[in-house]
Order: C-alpha cells, then structure tokens, then sequence
C-alpha cells in the first residue's frame, strides 16, 4: 500500500469513526439540555481528555507554534508555562463550586448560569450577545484546519475549509455534547500520542543543550522577554498576562460547561487530574516553533509554521509520509476538538439565552429547543465560513482580540460569582464587565497595543479592582461583606431555579 493511499484511508477511518461516535450520541440526545450538557452518565476521566482537547484545539497544535517560531522563548514560556498554570489553577478554583452551583440551580450554559446566580436577565442577555465573539476563535480553527488539509491533498484551502466545515457541523448536528465528548475522546488520545511523538522526534534539534542551540539563533530569541518583539518583552507581557488571560478563557462557555457534565463531587479529582496531564503533553507542540527554526525553515506565512515543518521532517521518506498522514489527521482532529464543543455551547447559548428569552421566556414543547439549537448551529456555520473565507493575515492574534475580550467580560460576575457565598447586585457585576471589555477594545484599537493578552489583562485588573472598591465600600457602609468559601463549601441558597 503506498503512502498516498494510506493517507486517504487514515483520513476515511477517522471520519467514519466520528460519525459512527456522533451516531451512538444522538441515541442518547432528546432534548436541548442533553445537547448542552448531556445527562450527567460520562465518565470523569472522558470528560477530563475532551476538555483538555478542547483548550489545546488548533491554537496550540497549529497556531500558538508559529509565534514560537517568529518570538522564541519568551512565546513559549507565554503561552506553555503562564498559559498552562492559567488553565490548572483555573481548574483547581472553579470546577467543584461552579459544579454545584449550576446543578442546584440546573443550568445549562454560561448566561444561564449567571441568570440563576444574580436573578437578572438583561444581565444573562449581554453575555449571551458577547459570547457570540466566540465565532473569531471558530475562524481561527476553521482557517487552521483548512491549511493543514489543503497542505496534505491536493485541494485548495477555500475547498477544504468549505469541507472541514461541513463534516464537523454535520456531526455535531447529529448529537450535540455526546458526540462532541466521544469524539474528542478519540481526537485527544491521538493529540496525546502525536504531541509525544513530535516532541521526541523534535529534540535532537537541541543537539543536548537547549540554551545554547537557541542562543545561536539569536540572543534575543533565548531571551525570557525579547526585547525585538512588540508582543512578548517585558515580565507582564510574557507571564503576567499570559496567566491572567488564560485563567479567564477557561470561563469560556465550551470549557466552563463541561463542569456541569460532571455526575457529583467525587468526579472532581479525576476529572481535574486528567484534564491537568494531557495540557501538560499538548503544551509540547509549542516546541514544533523552536524545531522549525533550528532546522533552518524558511516559512513566510507564520499559521503554516506547523504545516510546513511537519510536511519537510516526515515527508522526505517513505516510511515518514506514512506517519506524515496520521499526524496530519490528529491536528486536524485537534481543531475539531475544540470547534464542535464551540457550536454545541454557542448553539445552545443562542437558543436558551437569546430565542427564548426574548420569545417569552415559554417552556419549549419536547423536541422544539432541540430542532432551534439545530437550525441555529447550520446558521453559525454559514457565518463562520464566510468569515474564515478571507482571514486576516495573522488570524492567531484576530481570534484573540475577540474571544479575549470575552474572557475579560467573563472574570468578575464568574469568578466572584463562584467563590462569594452571597451573590453581589447585578448591576455590580454587569458594570464590572462592561468596564472590562470597554478597557480591552480600546487598549488594543485606541492605545494600540500589539497583544491582545496585554489589553485584557489590563482590562481584567481595572475591572476587579473596581468591583473590590465597590465591596470595600459597601463594607464600610454597612459593617459587613460578602465572605469567600475557601474550600468550596456550600451552595449559595440564593441560587433559585
């Protein structure tokens, strides 16, 4: 069998096995809220790969590489080492109380979530709008993707984003967060493997001393903070940021929820400890950045730095164009990892926290909320095409300036929400969040400020230094204030369904 052929069969196998996965979930799906969070019966340690694999996605397999391969280290101790501490604590902290808050209360997305928690709808409506900045991130994937796979077949990349798009909204319509979970499932044990096995084959680029070999590149490029670089030169651009952002992306609607998936308590360990170890392995492909410059590539387009290295190192052969295949397959698994749980979340967010809202606020007929999610998902793939049809030249730093913007939007009605016994007023929380994405927008579009991580940290401390001012005052006004659960304790009783 030649390589050529193999390649399709990797490629027919793995599509094969997602939709019969996406078939076997849409047995279990019957409703909107088991297209949104499932019904409570998967494993911990499933959950744990899919919501690792969702984070990783293609910004880590194929995007975040390429600003290794331009910055250096001062990149790869950004995004691997504050954006990997980002995602753990952010785990540690929120998983058990944001668990129990929304099965008491029984939400089902994030504004539902924020609803229940402050009783206020115009407050669950704004973050159901400004969850739609998700869709710059489906670009970004779509546009990862359809790079890779027009570097693997002979198809252009217009015809394979039109193709990546149709196959992943076709199996999500089918079963929603089963089939999302079970085949990211599939997708982050491949992305464990290949993360593994590119790291390892990578390393003799390092010819036994990292610092040194990076050295020869550039000082500057085996600099902790690259003071040539507009993006990562000083310790708040390279860490600081890098942790506070990343720490508020896991409150992104298709990570946050798969903590409702959860049956009870005693899954938290697992599910966090899993989730943990496989960000830990995928974090390893930002090293593709330093193996691609050690090597000597010459890549002009910096998004197809992983394309192209992996096309040089494993297609010279004939024994490597075997394996050139399956590690193509896995990275374009990788972006559908975290794309499919972006439609479930978006689509379901659309339906609960906008339609019906809006409509009334009628409980749905059996099936109606289920067949609107649908309608809604079909919609969001049109746009997202469209969209992702004529990217931006740096589409990394595009998908950034919007889904970092609802991070920052996020952190204070989330965070505090969470950790706080008592829920603080609306309009606290609300102007909070308003300040924060205002500060963002204006940072990176008036101020000018080159990386968006920077622009929404910034935006996140003045937003949670307004909110504590508020507490501080009403603590002086009235001899009290709210008083935070260090362990997680119990449920706030204000949490009404």
């Amino acid at each position: 069998m030649s390589a050529e052929i193999f390649k399709y069969l990797c490629l027919a196998g793995y599509g094969l096995a997602t939709l019969w996965l996406s078939w076997i979930g849409m047995r279990k799906t019957r409703n909107i809220r088991g297209f949104a969070i499932g019904n409570r019966d998967m494993n911990p340690y499933l959950i744990g790969i899919t919501t690792a694999a969702s984070v990783a996605s293609t910004a880590t397999f194929v995007i975040n590489p390429g600003f290794v391969y331009v910055h250096g280290l001062s990149a790869f101790i950004h995004y691997a080492v504050a954006g990997g501490g980002g995602i753990i604590t952010a785990l540690l902290v929120l998983t058990r109380r944001f668990r129990a808050l929304g099965e008491e209360g029984g939400a089902i997305t994030v504004p539902d979530w924020i609803y229940r928690r402050y009783q206020s709808r115009p407050l669950a409506l704004f973050f159901a709008l400004i969850n739609l900045m998700s869709l710059a991130f489906v670009v970004l994937i779509l546009v990862g993707c359809s790079l890779l796979l027009a570097q693997l077949f002979p198809i252009d990349q217009q015809t394979a984003l039109v193709l990546i798009a149709v196959f992943v909204f076709s199996y999500v319509l089918m079963g929603g967060t089963y089939a999302h979970a079970y085949t990211n499932t599939l997708q982050g044990m491949m992305m464990l493997g290949i993360s593994l096995l590119i790291f390892i084959s990578g390393w003799h680029y390092f010819d036994g001393a990292p610092l040194q070999a990076l050295n020869a590149v550039d000082q500057n490029f085996a600099a902790w903070a690259n003071p040539d670089s507009d993006l990562y030169f000083s310790f708040f651009s390279v860490f600081a940021s890098g942790f506070i952002i990343t720490f508020a992306l896991m409150l992104q609607p298709h990570i946050l929820t798969k903590m409702l998936y959860l049956k009870g308590d005693g899954d938290v360990g697992r599910f966090v400890g899993t989730t943990a170890v496989a960000i830990v392995c995928f974090m390893l492909m930002l090293f593709v950045g330093f193996y691609a410059r050690l090597s000597g590539l010459e890549v002009p387009q910096q998004d197809a730095v992983v394309a192209n290295y992996i096309a040089a190192e494993f297609g010279s052969s004939e024994a490597g164009r075997y394996l050139l295949a399956f590690i193509g397959i896995t990275l374009l698994a990788a972006g559908m990892s975290t794309l499919d749980g972006i439609l479930v979340a978006l689509s379901a967010m659309v339906v609960r926290d906008i339609y019906q809202p809006l409509s009334g606020d009628r409980p749905f007929q059996e099936g109606r909320g289920l067949l609107l999610s649908r309608i809604v998902l079909v919609v969001i793939g049109v746009v997202a095409v469209w969209m992702a049809y004529d990217p931006p030249p740096l589409v990394g730093l595009f998908a950034q300036k919007g889904v970092y913007g609802l991070g920052a939007a996020s952190l204070v009605p989330v965070l505090f929400g969470i950790l706080w016994k008592d829920a603080a007023p609306a309009w606290q929380v609300g102007s909070a969040a308003i300040i924060a994405l205002a500060a963002h927008l204006l940072f990176t579009f008036a101020a000018g400020v080159s990386n968006p991580s920077i622009s929404a940290a910034y935006g996140i401390l003045i937003s949670v230094g307004y909110f504590l001012a508020i507490q501080l005052w009403r603590r002086l006004a009235r001899g009290s204030r709210p008083e935070p659960l260090g362990n997680g304790g119990q449920t706030n009783t204000n949490f009404n369904t």
